[in-house]
């Protein structure tokens, strides 16, 4: 069971995630292929969580993440040098996912 710790240390991942989302897609070619990858892991979250989730099922989900991720951005949004951004992706995905948590709260 994830603790609410973990969840706010998940919670602080996914915003500076965000941040280095927002800051890499100043530049159009690269925004457009990280903005891709994040969407695919999204797809694969409403998947993986469904529609209905708090806040604690998304961060056991994230604690897992590492497993299905990889292979979701390879498969679906592939670009070059995609691995070393992977890490960004996911926490943007996921900061981005968490707002329609029913316990969510900025």
């Amino acid at each position: 069971m994830v603790t609410e710790a973990q969840v706010e240390s998940a919670r602080r991942e996914w915003e500076a995630g965000h941040r280095r989302l927002v800051e890499q897609t100043r530049d159009a070619d690269t925004g457009d292929r990280l903005l891709a990858q994040v969407d695919a892991v999204a797809a694969e979250l409403r998947r993986r969580v469904g529609g209905v989730f708090t806040l604690r099922e998304l961060a056991s989900a994230y604690a897992r993440s590492d497993e299905w991720s990889r292979a979701v951005v390879s498969e679906h949004a592939p670009a070059p040098g995609w691995p070393r951004t992977l890490s960004l992706v996911e926490a943007a995905a996921f900061h981005l996912y968490a707002r329609g948590a029913q316990d969510y709260q900025p």
